[in-house]
């Protein structure tokens, strides 16, 4: 019998977790409650000893959520995810149900900056040491290995730079000594990178990006790829409380219904923009993944299906001239996250990745003149024609 992971992704992306529901509606409806009603004493028991499939209580478990979960998993390519309140949360979650005192975790230096700030800042305090090194060179990874590495966490193409990792080699090195991958897929989203297909063990996302896609929701998810790994993130998931509730994953399911459409056009819309920016004379560099140009431009075709809506570059004029820009732009919002239907732009060494310190940043080449662009699914000649009057103020 054809089950919806028979179908493609594009077809997944409407249908998924969804189920027949009362009154025929065709999509989930919002159980916008805390708890659940028993029928009677001994099925209350029963559902707390785990002997009868119902619902308790929704910080465990929600038929509203559990359908956006159960899509998630399907396009992941996973066998569950758990919806959690944020993307930190979900990044939270992983590392709570992985780690103990004493594990060491390899991390991508170019990575989400409060990821560093919760290895480093938070974890570290509980004996977990963590190394970040550039994941973009698999040799590094290899070198920084040791008995005790229980996770590689990558995130690829990494924040905010868009180096890439390759997924494939480095859950090579990392299952050779024992550890677990993690990969955040959150810039490319299944869409356009399946890292299970690449040896990943656990991926995550900031749902609030590309997935839900309105800049109406702040949620995340974690995928595996077992029950067993399920059930042992679930407890971690429950009991630290970090889920999300019924009203953003009905945001989030609806909103994955046109990731294809959406992130089709943001793309490329998202090439035409770097070409741009890659003519301009005043641009010092350029990194988008879909451009020839670029260093990693190979393992881009080989690992991505697509390059993506993400854009860093640099003016030749630095800060300076960055600020001048950011400020000077209408159709561009001055703002963080990414993955919206609205283009924006912000300052990630002010802004997303100020809580690293600036000796970190520039480790992992974050650059103080580094700007980071999120291109959404205007119109792209109105959005060059945006860029280009704050260059020429530049």
């Amino acid at each position: 019998m054809q089950t919806i992971r028979d179908f493609t992704i594009e077809t997944q992306l409407v249908h998924a977790g969804i189920d027949e529901y009362e009154f025929g509606s065709v999509v989930p409806p919002i159980y916008q409650t805390s708890t659940f009603r028993f029928k009677d004493v001994d099925h209350g028991a029963r559902l707390f000893k785990g002997e009868e499939d119902g619902y308790i209580y929704s910080r465990m478990r929600n038929p509203t959520v559990e359908a956006m979960e159960k899509a998630i998993a399907v396009i992941e390519g996973g066998s569950h995810a758990l919806g959690c309140a944020s993307g930190m949360a979900a990044v939270h979650t992983v590392f709570a149900a992985l780690l103990s005192a004493g594990d060491h975790v390899i991390c991508s230096e170019s990575v989400y900056g409060p990821t560093t700030t919760l290895l480093s800042g938070i974890f570290g305090k509980f004996g977990v040491q963590t190394d970040f090194v550039d994941t973009s060179v698999p040799e590094n990874v290899e070198r920084a290995m040791k008995p005790n590495t229980k996770v590689v966490y990558v995130e690829t193409p990494g924040n905010p730079t868009l180096v890439l990792t390759d997924i494939q080699k480095v859950s090579e090195i990392a299952h050779r000594g024992g550890a677990l991958v993690v990969v955040d897929n959150t810039f490319m989203s299944p869409l356009l990178q399946r890292p299970f297909e690449l040896g990943a063990d656990v991926i995550l996302h900031s749902m609030t990006k590309f997935l839900n896609g309105h800049a109406d929701v702040v949620a995340g998810v974690v995928v595996v790829k077992d029950e067993a790994r399920y059930r042992q993130f679930r407890k971690i998931l429950n009991q630290t409380g970090g889920v999300i509730d019924p009203f953003n994953s009905f945001l989030v399911h609806r909103g994955l219904k046109t990731l294809e459409l959406r992130l089709q056009r943001s793309s490329e819309n998202s090439l035409k923009v770097a070409r741009f920016l890659e003519g301009h004379s005043k641009v010092a560099w350029v990194a988008y993944p879909g451009l020839r140009s670029f260093a990693q431009y190979e393992l881009a075709q080989k690992q991505m299906k697509g390059a993506g809506a993400m854009i860093a570059c640099e003016l030749r004029g630095g800060l300076e001239a960055g600020k001048t820009l950011m400020n000077s732009v209408k159709l561009f919002q001055l703002a963080v996250s990414l993955g919206g239907v609205e283009s924006l732009i912000q300052h990630p060494a002010s802004m997303t990745h100020a809580s690293m310190g600036r000796e970190q940043r520039l480790q992992a080449k974050i650059t103080d003149g580094l700007i980071r662009v999120s291109v959404g699914i205007e119109n792209a000649d109105e959005l060059i024609a945006d860029l280009k009057a704050g260059l020429e103020l530049c």
